[in-house]
């Protein structure tokens, strides 16, 4: 496909190298040179310097003949009026907008339809939704969800005294009863696909699918948290938190959100009624003990600053044994904050590529299967992957045991008729089945790419 990437931030970076490692022909435009150059001189992708909200511009990027335009530049304006120009000057072209203020999200559904978007992707509003996943399963470092929620992918972490340590794979279902699935298990920098015989240690790093309701008595036995946060503190008032409040707000969750930023607070505390805002630096460790950082359930930190974020949850985790989640934005050093130990970290630049790389592998599928969802279970090694099946093939012809999967993928789940199966290898897929997949095959746009 041939995509063109208006803005050369971290999301346009990331956009880059994620898709032009997928064999699409991918043009970046940014009116910094200096930013188009870092990209081209990276990848093998092709720059142009300019304004991308311009005609003239956007024909040098080659509109005429783009399949897709992503719109990721720090204007929510300029994306949308990138989109509107690319719908008038490209033929074919479809096109993805990054919007961030919460001024314009509920308009998303009007301005998607009106200006013909393909898309409106709001970071913010994907990380705070992210965050209040996990609060409300606080035992979870990360939950992806499938077929709208039905089916969930929970990663979570061994403490030493965890009665999974010794224990096998193959042996949690007989000793806990619980129908779900191990998928995958990190143990160190190694990440492995479950396989029966493999016997658990103290710090791990599991995950698991399973329907809600099945994972919430799975952890009930393990002795985990299974039951939402009763309380949060938050550290910073910006977008993120905004969205954050209104979704635990219908949770019930109470929350007490710190921000340095006198007038930000006065907004924040006029728009969110039940929110106690509190006008403070959170790096102030008296502040934080003044509003009882040692009892509340959960600390999220989510001010603009990486470094204070990192700071502001170790310090929580060393005085707290609530849920700690941390916001980071910069990407280039996650493999060091791995070794943190933050418990979970979010990623919204990664948030927001994940979306977009899910929808152009969608683009060209072929016939037979649908990509419905996409998430990275972990990065750069193992992806989870939603299918819809729509005609008769080779994945419906006999039963799971006797296709000719490739070794490193899991079939991990099936939605069908409105009930979820954990397959076994006698199962076979039907006309119409959700498919969940995991596997170490990265770049699926498929489920025939399953097929040996």
């Amino acid at each position: 496909m041939n995509i063109i990437i208006v803005g050369c931030g971290k999301v346009g970076r990331v956009l880059a190298e994620q898709l032009n490692e997928a064999d699409n022909n991918i043009t970046v435009v940014d009116i910094n040179g200096a930013r188009v150059a870092e990209v081209t001189d990276h990848y093998d992708v092709m720059g142009v310097i300019g304004n991308g909200a311009t005609h003239a511009v956007l024909q040098e990027a080659g509109i005429g003949k783009a399949d897709l335009l992503i719109a990721v530049t720090g204007s929510d304006e300029r994306n949308l009026l990138c989109c509107l120009i690319a719908k008038k000057a490209g033929v074919k072209c479809q096109t993805i907008a990054r919007v961030r203020s919460p001024q314009y999200n509920a308009e998303a559904p009007y301005l998607k339809e009106e200006l013909g978007l393909a898309m409106v992707i709001n970071p913010e509003l994907a990380a705070a939704e992210e965050i209040a996943r996990v609060l409300r399963f606080p035992s979870a470092i990360k939950i992806d969800t499938f077929v709208k929620g039905k089916i969930e992918l929970l990663k979570f972490k061994l403490p030493e005294d965890s009665p999974l340590c010794g224990m096998t794979v193959r042996e949690i279902g007989a000793s806990l009863h619980c129908d779900l699935l191990v998928c995958t298990i990190e143990r160190g920098d190694e990440a492995y696909i479950a396989s029966g015989d493999f016997r658990f240690e103290a710090k791990d790093i599991i995950s698991i699918i399973a329907e809600p309701k099945t994972a919430y008595v799975f952890f009930r036995k393990i002795h985990y948290k299974a039951k939402p946060v009763k309380d949060v503190l938050i550290a910073g008032g910006g977008d993120i938190t905004h969205y954050l409040c209104e979704l635990l707000d219908k949770s019930g969750i109470a929350v007490t959100v710190i921000e340095k930023d006198a007038e930000r607070s006065v907004m924040l505390a006029d728009s969110l009624k039940t929110v106690n805002v509190i006008s403070a630096d959170a790096i102030d460790q008296d502040v934080l003990m003044q509003e009882h950082i040692e009892k509340v359930e959960a600390f999220v930190s989510l001010t603009n600053l990486d470094e204070e974020n990192i700071l502001l949850s170790l310090f929580a985790k060393s005085v707290s044994d609530g849920k700690i989640v941390t916001k980071i934005n910069r990407i280039d050093f996650d493999s060091v904050i791995e070794h943190l130990d933050l418990d979970t970290v979010v990623y919204p630049k990664n948030l927001t590529s994940d979306h977009i790389v899910r929808y152009v592998r969608a683009m060209t599928k072929t016939i037979g299967t649908g990509l419905e969802t996409l998430y990275q279970v972990i990065k750069g090694k193992v992806e989870a992957a939603e299918f819809i099946v729509t005609d008769e093939s080779a994945l419906t012809a006999a039963p799971l045991m006797q296709l000719r999967l490739k070794d490193g993928v899991l079939v991990a789940a099936v939605f069908r008729e409105g009930r979820v199966l954990i397959p076994r290898g006698s199962d076979q897929l039907q006309i119409g089945d959700s498919v969940v997949v995991v596997t170490n095959h990265l770049g699926l746009r498929d489920m025939h790419d399953l097929l040996q």
